[in-house]
């Protein structure tokens, strides 16, 4: 079966489309309600953020992309990279929007090629430092 450019589903239909394909996994889902791209070389790229958002809309959650801005007129872009001292940054912007304090604590887990970030709470604090 080839996938065909179509205009991605919104509102109604791509939640009703969305319970339908609920045995799927997220990228297919995606790709089925039209959140994807074809690259030149014919690969397919799903976009999960836009279909992330599509789906919060169509839910009625009010996306504020004024307030993702970091004072300097630009937008986060979730994007880091490395380091030449083998270590990545998270900008202001990012802790600025969790409304972090110096001092909170996290606790990482090390995954197949992704870094999971928990806050721990005050309660969990003394817990998880002994």
């Amino acid at each position: 079966m080839s996938d065909t450019a179509t205009a991605p589903l919104t509102g109604k239909a791509l939640l009703q489309k969305v319970k339908e394909l609920s045995h799927l996994p997220r990228r297919e889902t995606a790709k089925k309600c039209g959140y994807f791209t074809t690259t030149k070389d014919k690969q397919t790229r799903v976009n999960l953020t836009d279909f992330y958002d599509a789906v919060l809309a169509a839910k009625g959650v009010p996306l504020d992309p004024e307030g993702t801005k970091d004072g300097r007129g630009r937008e986060p872009t979730y994007r880091v990279s490395v380091h030449k001292n083998g270590q990545i940054v998270i900008g202001s912007t990012y802790t600025q929007a969790m409304n972090l304090k110096e001092g909170d604590k996290f606790e990482i887990k090390l995954g197949y090629k992704h870094i999971h970030l928990k806050q721990i709470d005050g309660e969990e604090n003394g817990a998880a430092d002994n």
